[in-house]
């Protein structure tokens, strides 16, 4: 008999282990503390900071100053064409033209060639062009035939004698120790390289009417400017552009 009531009280246990109760969980391991990546995401914070400052002061010392976006030869003026306005950083040991003298800059003239996409400064301009050593300014008046459509200013050419009635014939002429051909010879080479301070029509503008002269200034060696200024009293001065330009 007690043999049965064991078993019989046995019976109506779970044969499942005891679960443990929810006050009882399993400890887990301390989280690992990284003080070098906390600093590191600080510093650059502060970077940042620092930098969005700085930009914000150098956008606030900035000035509007005048920009060439076109070449202005030697003697010749700036126009709505060929400048425009850029901001820069205030810099008191540049002499930036500030935006607003542009009126006042129109009435000067560039002392010598200025190239295009520079900002001007004041002692860029004057009261007239600065002529180089060795050089002369000599100005023609030449008729429809005797220089190329759209010539400008800052072009490169070859002036040639043609039509007069000189020692020689053709397209000879003995040349000398200058580069250009004895003055008296006809059709012959006067300066092999000349540049042209200025020209109506610039930027290639070739309306001009055909019965006017087109009146071109040219920087040639002084050497030259004789032989060349006579054959242009004359009437007997063609130019061709060459190569340089």
């Amino acid at each position: 008999m007690k043999i049965q009531e064991r078993t019989g009280a046995g019976a109506g246990r779970s044969a499942a282990p005891a679960q443990p109760s929810v006050g009882d969980r399993l400890p887990t391991p301390p989280r690992e503390r990284k003080p070098a990546l906390a600093a590191l995401a600080v510093l650059l914070i502060l970077v940042g900071a620092l930098g969005a400052t700085m930009l914000v002061l150098q956008v606030g010392d900035r000035i509007e100053v005048v920009k060439v976006t076109k070449e202005i030869p030697a003697g010749q003026s700036v126009d709505g064409g060929n400048v425009e306005s850029v901001l820069v950083v205030d810099d008191p040991e540049i002499n930036y033209i500030p935006w607003t003298q542009l009126a006042a800059l129109k009435k000067l003239k560039a002392v010598s060639t200025i190239p295009a996409n520079v900002v001007a400064v004041g002692d860029m301009f004057g009261d007239g062009a600065k002529i180089p050593d060795g050089k002369s300014v000599v100005g023609l008046s030449l008729k429809e035939g005797q220089y190329p459509a759209g010539i400008d200013g800052g072009d490169t050419v070859a002036v040639y004698r043609v039509g007069g009635a000189g020692s020689g014939s053709g397209s000879g002429g003995e040349a000398d120790e200058d580069g250009g051909a004895a003055a008296g010879d006809s059709n012959s080479l006067i300066v092999e390289r000349a540049r042209v301070e200025s020209a109506p029509g610039q930027g290639g503008d070739s309306s001009i009417v055909s019965s006017t002269n087109l009146p071109v200034t040219l920087l040639v060696d002084s050497a030259r400017a004789a032989a060349l200024t006579q054959a242009a009293s004359n009437g007997e001065v063609a130019l061709v552009l060459v190569p340089g330009n």
